[in-house]
C-alpha cells in the first residue's frame, strides 16, 4: 500500500518514534475534540425509531391513527390486597385517578370504571350518566349493581375490570404535540407522581402502570440502565481480561487509553452528526471497547516476543508494526465492513449501532498504529513475557491438528450439517414487553397487567362502510358484530372493543330496558337516532371519535390479544383479513394495525433488507481477503472457516433456547468482519512461514501456530468476555446479539485451530508446484 508512496512500515513507524511526543499530543486534542461532540447525544422516547419511513406497518397504523384518536396512552392497573374492586375504598382510589388523570400534561380522554357512560331507560327518556360518580356516597346494594353492570358490560370486562373482579383499570389517553422529545417522558412523570400520591393514601391498593408512554420510556431507561452499567462493567473485564491474560501492566495501561479514546471517538461523531441514542446504538461503547482491543493485542503481543528474543523495545515496535500493520489493517476494514453493511437494516437502530461501531473500529485502527507506537516507546519496557508452557501447548496442539486432521474434516462437515438441519426449527418472537429486563419497570408492571387483567398488544381495525353515515346501514352493523364474533371466538383474543356494543345496549335502553331488543337496530334511520342521541348525552372528552370517524363512514374494531408469539399475531393478522375479505366486502382491502402487528413483522422485514446488506458485506469482505492474499483459492478457502460459525451459532442456539428476535437479522453481518480476523492472522502467519523461511504446509501451520496462536486465544477470550457482558444489558435484544456473537466467536476460533489448519495442509498436497510461487506474505509485502 504505501509502496507506490515510496513508504514503507517501517519508515513510518520510525517517523512515529522520532515525533512520538508531537504525535501523542496532536492524537489526544484531536480525540477529545471529537469526543466533545457525545455531549449532544439525546435519547429517542419513541418506540416508532424502529421502524423506517418506508415501514408499511407503520404507515398503515400512522394513517389509522389520522382517522381517530391517537392511541398514546398511560394505564393504570389496580388491585386490592385482598377481596374485589367494589369497595368504597378503591372505588374511591379509582375516581381519584380519573378525575386527576385529565390533569396530566396532555391529556385528553380518561376511562375507568367511575366515569363509563353508562346508559338506560327512564320512562321515555334515556339516561346516561358516570358509573360511579361518589364513591363514599354508595350503599351495599349500591356497590353490588356496580359490580353487576360492570362485570356484564362487554366495553369493560377484560378491558378495564377483571372477570373475577379483582383488578381494574384506568386508562388515560394522550395527544402529544411531538414538538419535542421530552411531551412523552413529561406526561409518564406526573402519571407517576399521580400514582405515587394514590399509593400513599391508599397502601393497600398495587397500582401499576404500562401502556405506550412508559412503553417509550422503557427504552430511555434500559439506554441509560446499560450505559450506567455496562462501560463500567466492561471497563473492569478487559482490564483483569489483559491483566492476566498479557501480564504487563504497561500494555494494559495503553491498551486501555486506546479503546477508551476509539470509543469516545466514535460517541462524539455520533453526536455531531446528530444520533439519537437507542437501546441497540447504546450498545456501540461496549462493542467498541471488545473489539479495539484486538489489534493491540497483536501489536503488544509480538513486542513482547520480538523483545523476549533479545530485542531492544525501538527494535520490538519496528518488527511488531512491520509484521502485523497490514494484518490489523486489513481486519479492521473487513470489521468495519461487517457493521456498515447494518446500514441496510430495516431498522433504524441497528443502522445507529453499525455506523458508530464502524466508526469505532477505524479509529481503534488509526490509534493503534499511531498513537500506540508512539505511547509505548514512553513507557516502562514492561511487556508480555513470553511463556515456554504456551508455546508447547500451541506446538502440542499444532502436532495433533495435523496428525488428525482427516478426522477434523470428516467430523466438522457432519457437525456443520447436522447444525444446519436444526436452524429451521428457530421461531421469530418479537414481543415488544420481552425486550425489557425484568428489573426494568415498565417490563414488571406490564406483566402484572398481563396477568391479572388485561395484555397491551392489540391488532386494530379501520372498518369502511362505504358512504357516509353508512356505519348506521343494519347489513354493515350486522357484518361488524359478526366480526367482532370472530374475533371472540380465536383463543389468543381476551376482548374485542366495537361499536355494536354500543348499538345493541342503545337498542335495549330505546325500548324500555327490555332484554328482548338487546340486538342490533334493524333500521338505518333508528340507528343513526340512537347513535346520535347518545353522542349528544356524553360528557366533554369522552365521545366516540376513538371509535367512529367524522363523517361516520367507518369503524375502528380493537382485539386485545394474550401474551401471545408474534408468529400467532401474524397468523390472527392474516386469519382475519381472510375473514375479512370473504364476509365484509367493504373491508375487503383492511389490514390489521397496531404497534404489535408492526413488532410483529420487524424480524421478517430486517431478515429479508439484511440479506442484501449480509451478501455484499460477504462479497466486499472476499474480495478484500483475495487481494490481500493475492491468491483466489486461498481467498475464498479462508471464507469456509468464516462461514462456518454462523451455521454453529443459530444451530445452537435452536437447541438451547428455540427462537430469536431482532437481533437474528443482524448477527450475521457484524460477527462475520469480527469473526474473520483470527483466519487473517492465521494466514498471514502461515503466508510468511512459506515465502520467507520456505516451510512446508504442516510446517508453516506450526509457525502459525507458534507465532499468532497465542494472540488468537488472548483476543478470542477477550472478545468473548466482552460481547458476554451484553448479557447484563436491560435490553433483550442487546443480550441476544452479545451472546450469539460471543457463540460464534467461540466457534471461529474452533474453526481456525482445527479446520482450517487441515484444508491448508491437505489443499496444500494437491496443489501444483507452480503455484506456490504465487504465495506471498502480506504481512510483509509490498511494504518492507
Amino acid at each position: 500500500m504505501f509502496a507506490k508512496f515510496g513508504i514503507t512500515v517501517t519508515g513510518y513507524t520510525e517517523w512515529v518514534l522520532r515525533f512520538r511526543w508531537a504525535v501523542i499530543g496532536l492524537t489526544l486534542l484531536v480525540a477529545f475534540a471529537i469526543a466533545s461532540g457525545a455531549g449532544r447525544l439525546g435519547f429517542s422516547t419513541d418506540y416508532r425509531v424502529f421502524f423506517s419511513k418506508e415501514n408499511p406497518q407503520l404507515t398503515a397504523f400512522e394513517d389509522l391513527q389520522n382517522v381517530y384518536t391517537k392511541d398514546d396512552n398511560i394505564i393504570f392497573v389496580l388491585k386490592p390486597a385482598e377481596g374485589s374492586v367494589f369497595t368504597k375504598e378503591t372505588l374511591r382510589a379509582v375516581r381519584t385517578l380519573t378525575d386527576e388523570g385529565w390533569k396530566i400534561p396532555f391529556a385528553t380522554r380518561v376511562d375507568s370504571l367511575a366515569n363509563f357512560q353508562h346508559s338506560y331507560a327512564e320512562g321515555d327518556d334515556l339516561t346516561v350518566e358516570d358509573l360511579v360518580r361518589d364513591p363514599d356516597a354508595l350503599a351495599p346494594e349500591d356497590l353490588e349493581r356496580v359490580r353487576d353492570v360492570a362485570l356484564a358490560e362487554p366495553l369493560l370486562i377484560n378491558r378495564l375490570i377483571a372477570p373475577d373482579a379483582r383488578t381494574t383499570a384506568v386508562n388515560i389517553n394522550l395527544t402529544l404535540p411531538m414538538q419535542h422529545a421530552g411531551e412523552g417522558p413529561e406526561a409518564l412523570a406526573a402519571g407517576r407522581a399521580l400514582a405515587e400520591r394514590v399509593r400513599a393514601e391508599h397502601p393497600d391498593l398495587k397500582i401499576a402502570i404500562t401502556g405506550i408512554a412508559p412503553l417509550n420510556n422503557a427504552f430511555t431507561e434500559a439506554s441509560q440502565n446499560d450505559l450506567q452499567t455496562l462501560i463500567p462493567l466492561m471497563s473492569v473485564v478487559l482490564f483483569l481480561a489483559m491483566i492476566l491474560l498479557l501480564r504487563s501492566i504497561s500494555g494494559t495501561f495503553a491498551t486501555m487509553l486506546v479503546i477508551g479514546l476509539s470509543a469516545a471517538t466514535a460517541m462524539g461523531v455520533a453526536g455531531w452528526i446528530g444520533i439519537e441514542l437507542t437501546p441497540p446504538s447504546v450498545s456501540a461503547p461496549t462493542i467498541i471497547l471488545t473489539m479495539a482491543i484486538a489489534d493491540s493485542v497483536h501489536i503488544l503481543v509480538t513486542m513482547g516476543q520480538q523483545m523476549a528474543r533479545g530485542a531492544t523495545k525501538r527494535e520490538a515496535i519496528l518488527e511488531s508494526m512491520r509484521i502485523n500493520f497490514h494484518p490489523v489493517f486489513l481486519t479492521s476494514l473487513t470489521t468495519a465492513i461487517g457493521f456498515f453493511s447494518l446500514n441496510f437494516s430495516d431498522a433504524p437502530p441497528f443502522r445507529d449501532l453499525g455506523n458508530i461501531t464502524a466508526f469505532g473500529v477505524i479509529a481503534a485502527w488509526v490509534y493503534s498504529v499511531l498513537f500506540l507506537p508512539a505511547l509505548m516507546s514512553i513507557l516502562p519496557p514492561q511487556l508480555i513475557r513470553r511463556r515456554k508452557t504456551g508455546a508447547d501447548r500451541m506446538e502440542r496442539l499444532a502436532n495433533f491438528v495435523i496428525a488428525k486432521r482427516i478426522p477434523f474434516l470428516w467430523g466438522a462437515s457432519l457437525f456443520v450439517i447436522t447444525m444446519g438441519v436444526l436452524i429451521p426449527r428457530i421461531e421469530l418472537n418479537d414481543q415488544f414487553v420481552n425486550y425489557f429486563d425484568p428489573s426494568i419497570q415498565f417490563r414488571a408492571d406490564t406483566d402484572f397487567a398481563m396477568e391479572n387483567l388485561s395484555g397491551i398488544y392489540q391488532i386494530q381495525y379501520s372498518l369502511p362502510a362505504g358512504e357516509s353515515g353508512g356505519i348506521s346501514e343494519p347489513e354493515y352493523l350486522r357484518q361488524l358484530d359478526d366480526f367482532a364474533n370472530w374475533l371472540r371466538q380465536q383463543p389468543s383474543v381476551v376482548h374485542v372493543q366495537t361499536l355494536t356494543d354500543v348499538m345493541t345496549r342503545l337498542n335495549k335502553n330505546m325500548h324500555a330496558d327490555d332484554p328482548a331488543w338487546y340486538k342490533l337496530p334493524d333500521v338505518r334511520e333508528l340507528a343513526a337516532q340512537y347513535l346520535l342521541l347518545f353522542e349528544m348525552s356524553l360528557p366533554y372528552g369522552l365521545d366516540l371519535n376513538n371509535q367512529i370517524n367524522v363523517d361516520k363512514s367507518s369503524v375502528r374494531v380493537i382485539a386485545t390479544l394474550k401474551n401471545i408469539s408474534t408468529r400467532e399475531a401474524r397468523t390472527l393478522k392474516s386469519d382475519s383479513e381472510a375473514w375479512l375479505a370473504t364476509y365484509m366486502p367493504t373491508a375487503a382491502e383492511v389490514e390489521g394495525s397496531g404497534p404489535f402487528v408492526m413488532f410483529s413483522y420487524i424480524s421478517e422485514r430486517n431478515i429479508k433488507s439484511m440479506l442484501t446488506g449480509t451478501a455484499l458485506a460477504f462479497v466486499l469482505i472476499s474480495l478484500s481477503l483475495i487481494l490481500a492474499l493475492r491468491h483466489i483459492r486461498l481467498g475464498l478457502l479462508s471464507l469456509v472457516p468464516n462461514m462456518i460459525p454462523a451455521v454453529i451459532t443459530f444451530g445452537l442456539w435452536s437447541i438451547m433456547v428455540g427462537e430469536m428476535g431482532l437481533a437474528a437479522s443482524v448477527v450475521v453481518a457484524t460477527s462475520l468482519g469480527i469473526i474473520v480476523d483470527d483466519t487473517v492472522h492465521f494466514l498471514s502467519k502461515y503466508l510468511r512461514a512459506r515465502r520467507e523461511r520456505g516451510f512446508d504446509s504442516a510446517d508453516a501451520v506450526r509457525y502459525a501456530f507458534s507465532t499468532v496462536g497465542t494472540a488468537l486465544v488472548v483476543t478470542s477470550i477477550i472478545l468473548v468476555a466482552g460481547f458476554g457482558v451484553l448479557a447484563f444489558s436491560a435490553f433483550e435484544l442487546n443480550q441476544s446479539l452479545g451472546l450469539l456473537t460471543a457463540i460464534s466467536i467461540t466457534a471461529a476460533l474452533v474453526a481456525d485451530f482445527t479446520l482450517l489448519p487441515a484444508l491448508l495442509i491437505v489443499l496444500s498436497q494437491k496443489k501444483p508446484p507452480e503455484e506456490k510461487a504465487h504465495v506471498v506474505d502480506l504481512a510483509t509485502d509490498p511494504a518492507k
